[in-house]
């Protein structure tokens, strides 16, 4: 982002919704062996997931909540809102019986009226903007409005003209509800619920839209999406919709509103038709949302202000309707099983969703990869780890960068040394994490999927050590050779480029 905030206002509240941004989960029911309430507050406890957004206002799940400090956002079923929206007293039984009930000790924070009433709904959007302040004048009643904020959740589809995001708009046919929305949004200091799916966005695409754009891959400066309004830069389509959003709202005259996506995620299974609904994309989605929330990057409009976001779902629904994917957006089974696990080093232990209890030793993000470098070839040299499965052919040599081979390095040697903490320091480019480095046929020591796991007594050498082996010599000569040729490509690619 190039320009900064024109609005002190809008400074405030946004700086504020930085401070306060996390990652929390939706938590959907339809299963055929949904799991007792207690066994969901175990999990997200086991997790330690602080926010989740629940679907309705289950009365046993509000109380299993209650004084476990998790924030909770409850909803009004779209099936209720007419009832709602046509009647206050209706309105405040739902939030005596909802809300009144179960609070301070169940900790909620706010209210969904509806769910994509706008596009899902749409007959029913006249009265959404009447169940909206219905809800709220219950609260204020209560005296909970300033605890308990009111929105209600859009999809993203209703967003014209997205890209580039600075020509954004809402469709104007739903401006007679949007903008009294807004209104109240913007008078009750609350925020713009949106849901986000660069899954469909990449799906409906034709092939516009690049997966590795989809999935917050790196992407070199060449391939981002350029706004050729702003000259901003979009290195991903969730940041690109999230700005398309404050752009539309902008156009109608709304600067102060801040943001926060109520669902966001990708389906790890899919049918025929349905080919990037895989394991590797949905984690790759899934750990780089989350990486990218934690990490405070923002978007190119408002660098430095993470958008809060609710990833879609926790457990995989099976009985829900519809496609193969529909029902594989979840983290977990409903035993409470990892669908995959989540690459989430340095992101803190949110949603470091191993539930083996295994740890793991690998490079620390953002440590220089020099050093990483040298602690390679003392691992592969004087520390005498095995580091053949590193050597090309073998099963951990791709992907071939220092990193990679270096999380292998590290956490064997963190194994042989029986998993103390300080076997993983590797004079501080290395940390611990309970998210499993394996992938494809390279299983690391440490994971359960390796069979020859345990190693026996071992003497540990000092990294000062100047001891030598022939596995580490012939691993050294490999990365020089392999790096000799890395420049020589990057030197020919740059002879064509120009």
């Amino acid at each position: 982002m190039a320009l900064r905030f024109l609005l002190l206002l809008f400074a405030v509240s946004l700086v504020a919704a930085d401070e306060e941004a996390f990652v929390g989960v939706n938590i959907g029911t339809d299963l055929s062996d949904m799991p007792h309430p207690t066994q969901v507050v175990a999990l997200l406890k086991a997790q330690q997931i602080r926010h989740i957004r629940l679907y309705d206002a289950d009365q046993a799940m509000l109380i299993a909540l209650a004084k476990t400090g998790i924030q909770v956002v409850i909803t009004v079923p779209n099936e209720e809102l007419l009832a709602i929206g046509q009647s206050n007293a209706s309105a405040a039984n739902w939030v005596s019986r909802n809300v009144v009930a179960h609070y301070p000790a169940t900790n909620i924070t706010a209210i969904c009226v509806g769910s994509e009433v706008l596009t899902a709904l749409p007959n029913v959007a006249k009265v959404l903007v009447n169940a909206i302040k219905y809800i709220h004048s219950a609260l204020v009643a209560s005296n909970l409005d300033r605890q308990v904020k009111v929105s209600t959740p859009l999809s993203s589809s209703i967003i014209l003209d997205s890209f580039p995001p600075s020509q954004a708009f809402f469709n104007r046919s739903l401006n007679s509800v949007l903008v009294p929305i807004l209104d109240f949004l913007q008078s009750t200091d609350s925020y713009l619920m949106l849901n986000i799916y660069p899954y469909y966005d990449y799906m409906q695409s034709n092939g516009v839209i690049p997966l590795d754009y989809a999935l917050f891959k790196p992407l070199p400066p060449n391939k981002e999406a350029v706004d050729s309004n702003t000259l901003l830069h979009y290195s991903n389509v969730f940041d690109a919709m999230v700005d398309a959003a404050y752009f539309a709202m902008a156009f109608l005259n709304y600067t102060n509103i801040p943001i926060v996506v109520t669902e966001s995620g990708w389906p790890s299974k899919g049918a025929s038709n349905e080919p990037d609904a895989t394991i590797d994309n949905a984690n790759n989605y899934n750990s780089n949302l989350i990486k990218h929330v934690f990490n405070k990057t923002g978007t190119p409009k408002h660098p430095g202000v993470a958008v809060s976001t609710y990833i879609y779902e926790l457990y995989n629904e099976d009985t829900k309707s519809g496609p193969l994917s529909e029902k594989n957006w979840g983290l977990f089974d409903a035993n409470g099983v990892p669908i995959y696990i989540l690459h989430l080093t340095g992101s803190g232990a949110v949603l470091a969703n191993d539930t083996s209890n295994q740890t793991f030793c690998i490079a620390k993000d953002g440590a220089d990869p020099k050093m990483i470098q040298a602690a390679l070839d003392w691992a592969c040299g004087p520390g005498k780890v095995e580091c053949s499965p590193l050597l090309q052919g073998q099963p951990c040599y791709e992907p071939d960068n220092v990193i990679a081979h270096a999380n292998y390095a590290f956490d064997s040697y963190y194994n042989k040394m029986g998993k103390t903490p300080d076997s993983c320091d590797f004079k501080g480019v290395a940390t611990i994490t309970t998210s499993d480095p394996s992938h494809g046929s390279c299983l690391y020591p440490g994971s359960l999927g390796n069979k020859n796991s345990t190693f026996g007594n071992f003497t540990a050498p000092s990294m000062n050590s100047s001891s030598d082996s022939s596995a580490y010599n012939i691993h050294s000569r490999e990365l020089r050779i392999r790096s000799l040729v890395m420049v020589t490509g990057l030197l020919i690619l740059g002879v064509v480029l120009l």
